[in-house]
Order: structure tokens, then C-alpha cells, then sequence
């Protein structure tokens, strides 16, 4: 029987930093964006930049939501954002939440992430070693968004940095509070102005034994290394986010067994067992449309 995840509102999905639509046959997204096809939804990648801060990028998205509203007879849209994509889309629901019926946060950092405090520290205002991190990040980025025709998009690599930190974050968040937790590890409100609030997220195993195959997996030791950065939330992260930082809304579940990159259904994360993450993308669709949405 085939799965109706036909939503009111077509659904865009909007990357994180140093995400990328498409880099030749490569698309970031392409075994969600293929299953929620599947299931008849409507999908959309925007072109955002792969670095820089929130406001910036959340500009470009409503550029683009304006795009899709205007191609598809569409009042409104869903937005899905992993990572920074998260904090773009909130930016985006709280200045024109008459376009947005909804924003789910996929492993968001919505207080702050501890590494991204870990690195702005380890670069010195003004000095040569963060001039040098943003030339050199910065042209990874425009590197990027060449291989992925991209190039119309301003790319900073210190501007993202910057956006990212708890300090940050926390004054992103005195703007625009919409579904933010009242206590730290709580809920927030589910519907603010008009706009439904969700969010969802993982953990890395304690035991890298109970991670299976995946701990074969390169980008998996990658966040697993990083994770050893994390102080507050030391025993509860993703390897780049939090736990309880990534709480927004009606929290789905924010202890799954992926690392950041599995919740964005990495190719390499089909060595992973257990959740799959392209099927929390595919039953949240569905959520969606039972709500109306």
C-alpha cells in the first residue's frame, strides 16, 4: 500500500552549514527527498549559502519561499532544517509567519553548540590564526558552491562560526523566541503566530560497540572525535549539537541513536542499524498532513 504523506504545504528542506543542494550526480538530500516523493509529498531544496549567519541565509530562503509559493499556488509552506538550516528556518517563521505553516528542527542547535564555543576561542579576534581559518574555510565554501552551481550565494566562513556559538544563539533567541523551551530540556510551544513547531535529534552511544557497523563509518568516528569537545552536554550530543540545545517545540524525540550527519541520511549511514532516518523524515510528512499541514 503506497504511503500518503501528501501535505497541505509543500515541503522544503533546508540545509545546514556547508550543505549544498546538489554536487554533480550528489544531492545532499537525495534519499529523503526520493522517499517523500514516494510517499507523494512536495519536495524542495533551496540554494542557500553554505556559510554564513542566520539572517543572511534566512533571507535567502524567503526568496525562495516566494519562488515556490508563486510556482505551486501554495499559501503557505513546511520547513524541515538540519543543523543551521534550523535556525534559518525559525528566522524565516518569525518575520513572515504568514507564509510558514510549519518548522521542524532536525538536529538544531537552537541554544548553541559547544564546539562551535570550542572553535571561536581557539581563534583570537583580529589575530592571523582566525584570519587564516576564514580565507581558508571561506574558499571551501565557494568551492563548494561551485561544484554545486551555487555560486550566486555570498559565502563567511567566521560570520557562520559566529552565528553558531551559545553567545550567539542566545541573542538570536531574544529576537526571535518563537517554540523555544521555557526550562532547559523542556517543550516549547507548539504553535506560535499561526506556525506549528516540531523538533527531533540523536545521541552517540556511550559504547562505540553499541554504534555496530556504523562506528566503520569515517563521518561517524569524525563526530564521534568531536564529541570529546562537549562539557555541558558531554554525555548527551550528536557530535556538533546537543541534545537538550536542539529542543524546539513539540519535542518528537531527541535521543535517537544517529550522529549528526545519520539524521540527515548520509549514504555512508546505511551501515547503521536500528532507526532509520529517512523513515522519521517520511512519518513526520505524514504527521504533517494529519495536522493539516
Amino acid at each position: 500500500m503506497q504511503r500518503n504523506a501528501n501535505t497541505c504545504y509543500p515541503l522544503l528542506l533546508v540545509h545546514g552549514l556547508f550543505g549544498f543542494e546538489r554536487i554533480g550526480k550528489f544531492e545532499l538530500f537525495h534519499d529523503i527527498r526520493q522517499a517523500l516523493r514516494s510517499a507523494r509529498a512536495r519536495v524542495f531544496v533551496p540554494h542557500l549559502s553554505a556559510a554564513h549567519d542566520n539572517e543572511v541565509r534566512g533571507d535567502q530562503l524567503l526568496t525562495q519561499i516566494e519562488r515556490v509559493l508563486e510556482g505551486t499556488g501554495a499559501r503557505k509552506v513546511n520547513l524541515i532544517g538540519h543543523g543551521q538550516g534550523a535556525l534559518t528556518a525559525r528566522y524565516v517563521a518569525a518575520i513572515a509567519p504568514h507564509c510558514v505553516a510549519s518548522v521542524t528542527s532536525v538536529s538544531g542547535p537552537n541554544h548553541g553548540s559547544e564546539l562551535a564555543d570550542v572553535l571561536r576561542k581557539a581563534l583570537t579576534p583580529g589575530c592571523l590564526p582566525e584570519h587564516v581559518a576564514e580565507t581558508v574555510v571561506t574558499l571551501f565554501a565557494d568551492f563548494l558552491a561551485t561544484l554545486s552551481d551555487n555560486q550566486y550565494q555570498p559565502q563567511s566562513a567566521i560570520a557562520a562560526l559566529n552565528a553558531l556559538t551559545t553567545e550567539s544563539v542566545d541573542a538570536f533567541n531574544d529576537k526571535y523566541p518563537q517554540g523555544l523551551p521555557t526550562t532547559w530540556g523542556g517543550k516549547g510551544r507548539e504553535r506560535v503566530n499561526g506556525v506549528r513547531y516540531y523538533s527531533w535529534s540523536g545521541v552517540l552511544q556511550s559504547n562505540v560497540l553499541e554504534a555496530g557497523l556504523n562506528a566503520l563509518d569515517p563521518l561517524h568516528a569524525f563526530c564521534r572525535a568531536l564529541s570529546g569537545y562537549f562539557v555541558m552536554e558531554g554525555e548527551q550530543n550528536d557530535g556538533l549539537v546537543g541534545r537538550f540545545s536542539s529542543h524546539l517545540g513539540t519535542v518528537i524525540r531527541s535521543d535517537y541513536a544517529l550522529d549528526h550527519l545519520d539524521t540527515i541520511g548520509q549514504p555512508t549511514g546505511q551501515l547503521r542499524t536500528g532507526v532509520d532516518p529517512i523513515e522519521l523524515y517520511v512519518q513526520h510528512a505524514e504527521r504533517l498532513k494529519d495536522a493539516g499541514l
